[in-house]
């Protein structure tokens, strides 16, 4: 079968087309015929090698939609011919992956493959981001980077069906535009208006409850002082490059709070992975939530989706297709 392969971290032309072996179920796997896979920027940081993979050859991708084809041994959650999406397993720039069975979320019936595969990574994440980091109530402050990604968006849209108040970050007024249509209050074009001067100037010196920040290298001082009494800096990425070390001392002046969150610990098991994937999918098939998905490539052309992902020119969310 075909898929992606890189054989060292590097550009994005380090990824390959190529033949590789076809999976098979061992005891509490299913096999997934691929229909839509998503793109999401956690790939592009492992084949930059800022998160390196574990081993070589590497097959990027975190999620994707298809039909279960075989199930191995003990496998309960799933059966052939079921339609699921899955997130937070590794190596679905492919046209089949074997996927440990407890991962797999049934898509609704009348749901199709691009949204199933477009929804569970960043609406799971954007959803522990909001509902479980701190309590968020109407009125509170919130900033949000990067807020015309796919990510981004889903935050914003979550964070207002809280009430809360949302700042946001973007570096054109056509990604201003498409923030705002997803509710964000104010927005801050970072090209040319510093964020923190905005941030103060617009919160009259009180600053936000929290950020959700996905930037990291650039972003993350200036926010530690936009941070109100008691808020939180949450980094979930690192797009800029990481942090590095922190001094704790820089949370002493308002008792502010750090977490480094990650998908995979708000859905360590069956049951918190199905209510959060289960709420997520309810949304978007309601409309309650929408899904912006702009660009859809053929899987042989991951490289030039990494390239847009990493240049910064896309918004919303980016998917493959085998």
């Amino acid at each position: 079968m075909k898929g992606i392969r890189a054989y060292e971290v590097g550009a994005p032309d380090v990824l390959k087309y190529e033949d590789i072996p076809e999976p098979t179920a061992a005891a509490g796997q299913a096999i997934i015929d691929i229909r839509n896979i998503g793109v999401n920027y956690t790939d592009v940081s492992s084949r930059k090698g800022t998160n390196p993979p574990a081993a070589f050859p590497w097959t990027p991708g975190r999620e994707a939609s298809g039909v279960v084809v075989s199930v191995g041994p003990g496998v309960t959650e799933v059966a052939v011919g079921d339609r699921v999406a899955y997130a937070m397993h590794t190596g679905s720039y492919a046209e089949q992956q074997a996927v440990p069975s407890w991962l797999l979320v049934k898509i609704p019936d009348n749901m199709d493959f691009p949204t199933g595969a477009a929804t569970l990574l960043q609406a799971m994440t954007a959803h522990f981001l909001v509902h479980d980091i701190m309590p968020l109530h109407s009125g509170d402050r919130a900033l949000v980077h990067a807020g015309a990604g796919g990510m981004g968006l889903l935050v914003i849209q979550m964070l207002k069906r809280l009430g809360v108040h949302v700042y946001t970050t973007v570096s054109t007024g056509e990604k201003a535009e498409m923030a705002r249509g997803a509710g964000a209050d104010d927005v801050i074009l970072y090209t040319q208006q510093d964020f923190e001067a905005e941030v103060r100037r617009l919160t009259d010196g009180k600053g936000v409850k929290i950020i959700f920040d996905a930037v990291g290298q650039t972003t993350f001082e200036k926010g530690l002082r936009v941070l109100d009494q008691r808020g939180c800096m949450c980094l979930y990425g690192q797009a800029s490059g990481p942090v590095g070390l922190v001094d704790s001392g820089a949370l002493r002046n308002g008792s502010l709070y750090l977490t480094r969150p990650s998908l995979g610990d708000y859905t360590a098991t069956r049951p918190e992975l199905l209510r959060r994937a289960e709420e997520c999918l309810a949304w978007v098939q309601s409309g309650e939530i929408k899904l912006n998905v702009t660009l859809n490539l053929p899987l042989s052309d991951a490289a030039e989706a990494h390239r847009r992902l990493e240049g910064r020119e896309t918004t919303g969310k980016v998917l493959l297709t085998p």
